[in-house]
């Protein structure tokens, strides 16, 4: 029996070696064990090697490598000739910290089917005495970490091992820095196993920003985006039709029409509304436009998008539109930007009283500075009610706001940080905001909110909401919270979310955006009269507390 025991384990260890892996499998086996090498091995994340240069090696060792056996061989040289890594006392050491470990995830190390034991306990060493203090390849700066040190390749296709590259270091910033990984709509281990195969189609300039494209917006993310000119004009178009509008129900509304510097008569009038592009429904084109554009959700990614919803590379494209009552079908020019001649408008006021009885004020967050806000707060504090109006990006003014507002310090938000001593864990940290004041604002807190109200607004957002008479009124909000890290991948500039943020009780925001207390969205009527229904709600809610 004890022989036959034996024969059997001695079979399956044959069958283990012998098996046969995919270029996927290999590829992706090298992107993990890279990346843990560059973030926690001593002699590598102190930068003493050319790890770029160790990559390009290694990518093309591998084509001589057919089985598990010779993998696992392979990985264990190149570790034993990094250098010896010495026992690390500290690293056991347990830090004061609440750990916030939805993230981190090593248990790739000890996958049987690629890994063997040994070479697991060769990795979890490393990780058990991994570098701790200065990381060449990251720093921290504040709250967050940033990327330095790395090489740049340029923004053109040159190579598949310089394309592999890109995408090995981008898809490792994810897997060790980025908060939300493990929020993604896709698996990020699912994301290297799809990418690696359209990273080796890559053959010319479009179709690598394309593929780096898709892989930033794989992050669900929309802090994200990735600046290409080769997306723009490939996904997008570089002509436009010289014409504003806004969005509700899936339409676009015409608010205006811009001139020419050829002085063309447009086709289109004010008031128009837009169901049809070139035989595609707006959401349809929105579809369309999805796998390239980064967002935390679907209002995110059509926020993203709208604004290019008229672009095109042809002079013209053909609409579907309603006018009073009758359906009919034009075909209207597109135009280079420089040849849109934009007006200029007056600027809004930063405060006011928007009733006679100077009972409820007004306040535009997207303009207001901090430098202002005694100067409002002293002209609007007299108000039963102050309407501040977050469908934009606040100036930094959420704590100087909060010393006015707020009765007293609360917490109103938890937030998650980067732990640069163990990449891949991040910690927990709650905020509080305001102070004791017993001059505090007594009146209605009213909060403007929609898809715009993004990062700084929804924690702006938050802080209002801690005000005993706040309402917040809209829609959904963005969805991306926490400061972003911003580095290039392949010269390009791009950027993700850098720490996570949560509600105090640890509900989530990201994806999610802060819920309105009561839903106000845009209606194709309401636009075409040129009404703000989010507005005249707060208005109608203010009458109800009187």
């Amino acid at each position: 029996m004890r022989k036959y025991s034996l024969f059997l384990l001695l079979l399956l260890s044959l069958n283990f070696s012998a098996q046969i892996l995919s270029e996927t499998q290999k590829l992706e086996s090298l992107c993990r064990i890279w990346g843990f090498l560059k973030y926690y091995h001593p002699h590598v994340a102190k930068g003493n090697l050319n790890w770029d240069k160790q990559l390009f090696q290694k990518i093309d060792e591998l084509d001589s490598i057919n089985d598990i056996q010779a993998l696992n061989n392979f990985y264990s040289d190149w570790i034993g000739s990094l250098g010896e890594v010495t026992p690390c006392k500290e690293c056991s050491v347990k830090e004061d910290k609440v750990y916030f470990l939805k993230n981190f995830d090593l248990s790739w190390i000890d996958n049987r089917q690629i890994f063997t034991r040994d070479l697991s306990q060769e990795l979890h060493y490393i990780e058990n005495n991994r570098n701790l203090g200065d990381n060449h390849y990251f720093g921290k700066g504040g709250r967050k970490i940033y990327f330095r040190n790395e090489r740049s390749y340029g923004s053109k296709f040159t190579s598949k091992t310089v394309s592999l590259l890109e995408l090995f270091r981008y898809w490792n910033y994810v897997e060790y820095f980025f908060p939300y990984k493990y929020d993604t709509d896709q698996n990020w281990n699912d994301v290297l196993t799809e990418m690696i195969p359209k990273f080796l189609m890559i053959d010319r300039d479009e179709s690598y920003h394309l593929a780096l494209a898709e892989l930033v917006a794989k992050t669900d993310d929309s802090h994200a985006y990735l600046s290409s000119k080769e997306i723009l004009f490939h996904q997008y178009g570089n002509r436009r039709v010289p014409a504003e509008y806004s969005y509700a129900e899936g339409k676009l509304v015409v608010t205006k029409i811009n001139a020419t510097r050829f002085r063309d008569k447009s086709p289109l009038h004010v008031g128009d509304v837009i169901y049809d592009i070139e035989g595609k429904t707006i959401p349809q084109i929105v579809n369309s436009f999805g796998k390239y554009i980064p967002a935390s959700n679907s209002w995110g990614k059509f926020n993203k998008a709208k604004s290019k919803l008229l672009f095109s590379n042809s002079d013209s494209i053909t609409v579907k539109i309603e006018r009073e009552g009758q359906n009919l079908e034009i075909k209207t020019k597109t135009y280079f930007a420089k040849d849109i001649i934009q007006e200029k408008m007056t600027p809004p006021k930063k405060w006011k009283f928007i009733d006679h009885e100077k009972k409820t004020g007004y306040v535009n967050m997207g303009i207001i500075e901090k430098e202002d806000l005694n100067e409002m707060y002293s002209s609007l504090q007299s108000a039963k009610s102050i309407i501040f109006d977050l469908r934009n990006y606040p100036k930094q003014t959420i704590e100087p706001l909060s010393y006015l507002l707020l009765p007293e310090s609360s917490v109103y938000y938890q937030f998650t940080f980067p732990d640069t001593s163990y990449p891949g864990k991040f910690y927990s940290r709650k905020n509080s905001i305001g102070r004791k004041n017993p001059g505090y604002y007594k009146g209605n807190v009213i909060v403007l909110v929609d898809e715009n109200t993004q990062s700084q607004a929804e924690t702006t957002t938050m802080m209002f909401r801690q005000h005993p008479k706040s309402k917040i009124i809209g829609s959904n909000t963005s969805g991306a919270n926490g400061d972003v890290i911003m580095f290039k991948i392949a010269d390009l500039d791009t950027r993700f979310s850098g720490l996570g943020a949560y509600y105090p009780d640890g509900r989530e925001t990201q994806r999610i955006g802060i819920t309105p207390d009561i839903l106000v969205k845009p209606t194709v009527e309401g636009l075409k009269n040129r009404k703000d229904e989010v507005l005249e709600k707060a208005l109608e809610y203010i009458k109800t507390t009187d």
